[in-house]
């Protein structure tokens, strides 16, 4: 009785294959909520840089003795506006297609990478051709006699750069968005591409 009673004491527990494979997915899970909570939030964080340059921009402008100006009399800013608005409002909705926990597919990892791509440029366009604009601002180009402005317009110079600063933080989140999403599509699905190899090889043999 005692051995008995010693032998099955020491018998190691087993744990079935469904068991094993129940606590796997789980952990797939477990892992896959936190990714879709991790990339939300940076879709949220665009979002709200965006919305601060944009909020920036919106209210700079100044009047002196020497005249005023505003952002809507520069082209370049008026873009970086629009710009902004557009990365805001996409990211908003993209973050909130995120959050649902839903099977990836080709056509949604497709749709996240080209336009991810398409936002990041716009986003980039805009911060680059703003700070050609504090550019000319600052240092003038006596080639076209366009003379400085921030000595005069000081106020105005200081919130544009830091509306261009905060687009340029947002840029470095889009860019960080693209190659997140470009890792999922092409590690998860192969690209759409048809080889018609016997059309080939047929045109091959009738040559």
């Amino acid at each position: 009785m005692e051995k008995s009673e010693k032998g099955n004491g020491a018998a190691p527990a087993t744990r079935s294959p469904m068991a094993l494979m129940g606590s796997s997915r789980n952990e797939n899970q477990e892992v896959n909520t936190s990714m879709r909570t991790a990339e939300t939030m940076l879709r949220l964080v665009p979002m709200a840089l965006g919305v601060a340059a944009l909020v920036v921009m919106l209210k700079n402008s100044q009047s002196n003795d020497f005249g005023s100006v505003s952002y809507s009399d520069l082209g370049a800013f008026r873009y970086l506006v629009h710009a902004n608005g557009i990365c805001a409002g996409y990211s908003l909705l993209s973050a909130i297609i995120a959050a649902v926990p839903r099977p990836s597919t080709m056509p949604r990892a497709w749709t996240f990478f080209l336009l991810d791509q398409i936002l990041t440029y716009i986003i980039l366009g805009a911060a680059a051709v703003s700070t050609e604009v504090l550019y000319l601002a600052n240092k003038g180009d006596s080639a076209i006699t366009w003379s400085a402005a921030c000595g005069t317009f000081a106020g105005f110079c200081h919130k544009a750069t830091i509306a261009v600063v905060i687009t340029f933080v947002a840029v470095i989140c889009y860019a960080v968005l693209s190659l997140v999403s470009s890792y999922r599509l092409f590690t998860k699905f192969d690209a759409p591409v048809n080889y018609p190899s016997k059309t080939i090889e047929a045109t091959v043999f009738h040559g």
